[in-house]
């Protein structure tokens, strides 16, 4: 039995359980959002041109929120950040016509349209789309203590510049949107992952830097279009579907060809050292890069040789024996396949642009 301070105890850990900060976004312009941010979560905000950076570290959360302007009807956010509580990131928009397009890279969020809806769960390697009515707002939930990086894509589809665009939108996420909501999770997809990591790692600046980043998103946002139309058409198709542990098996080995180009691989191999089967590491690389196991392990050596060709000092043999190929002939064949010229042509033709 409990005493009466016990009870208390109890009952002021169990509400504190259930305790929820919200943080609310009410527009749609990233530079308002971003000094709502910095308001609501005390963080160091710094800007470059169209980007944002907020870094976060105090008692709420550790970690970044990041974004970028692409135009004015289209927006980028990403979030890599862990929240000490329980978090609620509320899109309160007084208009409709909206979207979100959010992909999470680690960890997971549920989103939900306010108390007594579904709570839609979005997963690692998974697409996540949601258009909120005009009656009612989109809710992302972070749980407290867990790492999560979600990147965002936000579309004002009504100032939407380019009309086959827009109208796509319209007719595929907009459809009686005055009384009614869209909430989409999508299968797994490493192709996503793969360009928002791209988007990270772009060193180059100003206007180059603007072409770079701007051209990244519209590739990421053209995925996770092309992802639901993927899932619509194969809604009774679920043969050979990997889970969340095969997909991450499927990075890692992914990587692992990227950074040893060198080895002789072979199906069985590469099956034994990533734990699928061989039916499952061919279903992996063609949902994630479109290709084959053969003709991924090809077109990664084929880019580390170009590379190589454009940063070292070594002469074209010597990069045929590095990427692991034994016939110069047959490197030639492929580089060529791949740009248009052979090698020795390119190195020369690099040499004489310097």
């Amino acid at each position: 039995m409990f005493n009466i301070r016990q009870r208390i105890h109890f009952v002021n850990l169990s509400l504190k359980k259930q305790t929820m900060k919200t943080l609310s976004i009410n527009t749609s312009a990233i530079a308002k959002i971003f000094e709502d941010m910095k308001s609501q979560l005390d963080g160091k905000l710094e800007v470059k041109s169209k980007e944002y950076r907020l870094e976060i570290d105090n008692e709420l959360a550790k970690g970044y929120i990041s974004g970028i302007s692409v135009e004015n009807a289209i927006s980028y956010m990403e979030f890599d950040i862990i929240f000490h509580e329980n978090v609620s990131l509320l899109y309160k928009l007084h208009q409709s016509g909206t979207i979100h397009f959010g992909y999470c890279s680690k960890g997971k969020i549920i989103q939900n349209f306010g108390a007594n809806s579904t709570n839609n769960i979005l997963g690692q390697f998974q697409t996540g789309i949601y258009s909120n009515s005009a009656k009612k707002n989109t809710f992302l939930s972070f749980e407290k203590k867990e790492h999560v990086k979600i990147s965002i894509v936000t579309v004002d589809v009504l100032s939407v510049s380019d009309k086959e665009l827009k109208s796509q939108l319209k007719n595929t996420f907009l459809t009686n949107q005055e009384n009614c909501e869209f909430s989409y999770i999508g299968s797994l997809n490493l192709k996503i992952f793969e360009k928002i990591e791209h988007l990270n790692t772009i060193s180059q600046k100003g206007l180059v830097r603007n072409l770079l980043t701007n051209s990244t998103i519209y590739l990421i946002l053209a995925l996770e279009i092309e992802q639901h139309k993927f899932d619509l058409m194969n809604l009774d198709s679920t043969f050979n579907q990997l889970n969340q542990m095969e997909m991450e098996a499927i990075k890692d080995i992914s990587n692992f060809v990227r950074n040893n180009p060198e080895i002789q691989y072979s199906l069985k191999y590469l099956s034994k050292k990533s734990g699928l089967s061989p039916l499952k590491l061919q279903e992996g690389f063609k949902i994630s890069h479109n290709r084959t196991v053969t003709d991924f392990i090809r077109n990664v050596r084929v880019e580390i040789a170009e590379n190589l060709i454009r940063t070292s000092e070594l002469n074209i043999s010597e990069i045929v024996y590095t990427i692991g190929l034994t016939s110069r002939s047959y490197f030639s064949k492929i580089f060529k396949a791949k740009y248009n010229c052979c090698p020795k042509h390119y190195q020369n033709n690099l040499s004489m642009s310097i």
